[in-house]
């Protein structure tokens, strides 16, 4: 039997790699052009497939394969292009996947973004991106996913759209019953037929969380569920953490000036504060809730948290579980550049939920109406 094969553009420290290995899948070329993250990567997977540098100068050894995955970084889109209603993706790191997609035409593809995308500029980035992306031949879908809905105590919002040449236009990947079940008779034949899909340069501002797309059309609804925060921040916590995580005589007595604020905010709990909001000036959290999202903004590395009589910051281990890596993941570099790394990776569940719906053809098809009796039960039961 013909093994599955992978290509990871903008792997940064593999949270796709990690995804694609445990369903057996054989990864046959990747790249970034971080220095730390490519380290990372080697140690942990080997450097026999592996390409250091600039993409736009290696594409053209990349060969062919079945499943191309891609967390790729978000360039402005607006100065792209030749200033249409539509801005294309010419310039930018995008257009190097929209070139190995044009070449290559694997049967699937899984990218990765922040959520923010949907909306910033207007909706005009991730316009661009389903734009070019529906130019091919693939039938594209979109879904917002939190590390939350994971069992992973990480308030994490995150874009994944993936791609099939697979193109029943009432099939979909990304939704699930739950889901499925908020939507009205309307909204099903609407997914269905696409000939009342809306051109993709028709839309206006931010785009709902959950959407498809087609050869230049698109439809899109906001589809939810309620959010349970089960696993908290204080189960993953180191038990022994060594001082130096701890803050500084200054910064202890800047909290003294701080207001007491004790709320939950998107399930994060915030315990004091400079201004009463979420993340200004000296913020000290709880760790009965989840936490903010990590980032790789340095700043954000030393964020305080108050975990029984001491307040300090998370270690890099704990940095490593929030985002579901192994505790040694980054072993390969300091315990400083850690942080970036965890906090800009893709957590590899996100990865492994996806490749799981592809691989397994595990699609929904929307082809018939709800009963009154399954919406009430829903939604009221």
């Amino acid at each position: 039997m013909k093994s599955i094969t992978t290509v990871e553009l903008f792997a940064g420290i593999g949270g796709f790699r990690l995804a694609c290995d445990e369903f057996g899948l054989r990864t046959v070329w990747a790249n970034d052009i971080d220095k730390q993250s490519a380290s990372v990567y080697c140690d942990n997977f080997g450097k026999s497939d592996f390409h250091i540098g600039d993409i736009r100068e290696l594409k053209h050894t990349i060969p062919n394969h079945d499943v191309l995955t891609a967390g790729f970084p978000c360039q402005p889109f607006s100065k792209a292009g030749q200033k249409k209603g539509v801005e294309d993706c010419r310039g930018t790191l995008f257009e190097e996947i929209i070139h190995v997609l044009k070449n290559k035409m694997p049967p699937y593809f899984i990218l990765e973004n922040v959520s923010s995308i949907l909306y910033l500029n207007r909706g005009r980035h991730f316009q661009a991106i389903i734009s070019a992306l529906a130019q091919l031949d693939y039938k594209i879908e979109w879904k917002t996913v939190n590390a939350v809905d994971f069992n992973i105590p990480q308030n994490r919002e995150r874009v994944i759209i993936i791609g099939s040449l697979q193109t029943d236009m009432g099939a979909v990947y990304l939704m699930d019953e739950m889901e499925e079940k908020f939507l009205t008779e309307n909204d099903r034949l609407h997914i269905c037929d696409y000939a009342v899909w809306r051109d993709i340069p028709s839309a206006k501002d931010k785009f709902q969380n959950w959407g498809t797309a087609y050869k230049g059309r698109f439809c899109s609804f906001d589809i939810s569920r309620p959010r349970k925060y089960g696993i908290k921040l204080t189960e993953i916590l180191q038990d022994c953490v060594d001082d130096n995580f701890d803050f500084t005589e200054d910064t202890l007595k800047r909290i003294e000036n701080s207001q007491y604020v004790d709320k939950y905010l998107n399930g994060v709990h915030i315990l004091y504060n400079q201004g009463g909001g979420a993340r200004m000036g000296y913020t000290v959290f709880g760790v009965d809730g989840v936490a903010p999202t990590l980032t790789a903004t340095t700043s954000r590395h030393y964020e305080r948290y108050k975990i029984g009589d001491r307040y300090r910051r998370l270690t890099n281990v704990e940095y490593a579980r929030l985002q579901g890596f192994p505790d040694d993941h980054c072993k390969q570099v300091s315990t400083y550049a850690q942080y970036r790394l965890y906090g800009n990776a893709l957590p590899p569940i996100f990865a492994k939920w996806a490749l799981d719906l592809i691989l397994d053809g595990k699609r929904r098809i929307i082809n018939k109406p709800i009963t009154l009796f399954d919406f009430a039960e829903v939604r009221y039961g």
